[in-house]
């Protein structure tokens, strides 16, 4: 097929290898434009852009994909298909009619669960024991079109968000490439979405982050794996936001209130919840790298029967 692809971050770069890969003719990648990162704001292109200047593909960075502009250069080009992964930015109705065979979104849940921004991080912080991809026909709600395919992985406890990013990227390359081959060959029975099943994800933010120790440790635990690696569940410390990178559940052995910190060793932190108790293992100080407790201990103290906020 003739495509135009549309992603940005390092989720969307399988899609795009395996369509590359798979020798489907890429008219053109749409990526975000270069942003500043960094202390020294140095202009970075996306993930995309980086791959698809190694595949020598052409490639568009629009301030918005909606502009005239932007919707004359893909008329122009007449795909097949517009792929979109993670891109960015929400297509209008003027693009979404554009391609023979629609606007596909390789989308990382299972939908109508996890609609929006951030749905592999909301998808273990509520606990869920599985997730998946969904190859989705675009229509213009957000993520609200009729599902063309979507398989499901299990969330292992051994998961955080890295992980399952990671494993569902791979399944989308995968997924994208099956839906393809059925739409060319007709083979697809569209699904529409039951929007009374639908839950949001909303984009994350630094404050979400703040650990409630009255809450179970269940929860405090898919918090942690949820936001992992950024922003970071965070306690705080003799007034300084401490970030929890891992942390264990293990049986109360203290009846001190929640919060309090009953033990500290090699092993980790304790800390009491509402119903066990929380062993952090991997902290990280503002300004400093992150360290195992058992590190941390070397040339700091951590002061028991303290409680945390």
């Amino acid at each position: 097929m003739d495509i135009v692809f549309m992603g940005s971050p390092e989720f969307a770069v399988p899609t795009l290898e395996s369509l590359y890969n798979e020798g489907h003719n890429i008219l053109l990648v749409v990526t975000q434009k270069d942003r500043p990162k960094g202390r020294g704001k140095k202009l970075l292109p996306t993930p995309v852009k980086e791959k698809a200047l190694e595949l020598n593909l052409d490639i568009y960075q629009p301030e918005h994909i909606n502009s005239d502009e932007s919707i004359n250069k893909i008329k122009a080009l007449n795909p097949d298909c517009i792929v979109v992964t993670a891109y960015g930015q929400i297509l209008k109705k003027d693009i979404l009619d554009i391609p023979k065979y629609g606007c596909i979104n390789v989308h990382a849940s299972l939908l109508p669960k996890y609609r929006g921004a951030a749905p592999i991080n909301w998808a273990i912080i509520k606990g869920e024991k599985e997730t998946g991809v969904t190859i989705m026909e675009m229509d213009e709600g957000l993520d609200t079109g009729d599902i063309l395919k979507a398989r499901a992985i299990p969330i292992e406890e051994c998961d955080d968000s890295q992980t399952i990013h990671d494993k569902l990227s791979v399944l989308g390359g995968q997924l994208i490439i099956e839906t393809l081959e059925d739409l060319k060959n007709d083979k697809i029975v569209k699904i529409p979405q039951d929007d009374s099943l639908a839950t949001y994800a909303p984009m994350l933010s630094k404050k979400i982050g703040k650990i409630d120790w009255n809450d179970n440790g269940e929860k405090i635990i898919n918090l942690i794996r949820g936001l992992k690696p950024w922003p970071s569940a965070y306690t705080i410390y003799k007034g300084k936001n401490v970030k929890i990178h891992k942390a264990k559940k293990i049986e109360k052995f203290s009846d001190a209130d929640n919060g309090v910190v009953v033990k500290v060793s090699d092993e980790g932190i304790f800390v009491n919840c509402s119903d066990s108790c929380i062993v952090i293992e991997v902290l990280q100080f503002p300004g400093k790298r992150k360290l195992h407790v058992s590190e941390y201990l070397k040339g700091n103290e951590f002061d028991v029967n303290i409680r945390l906020n």
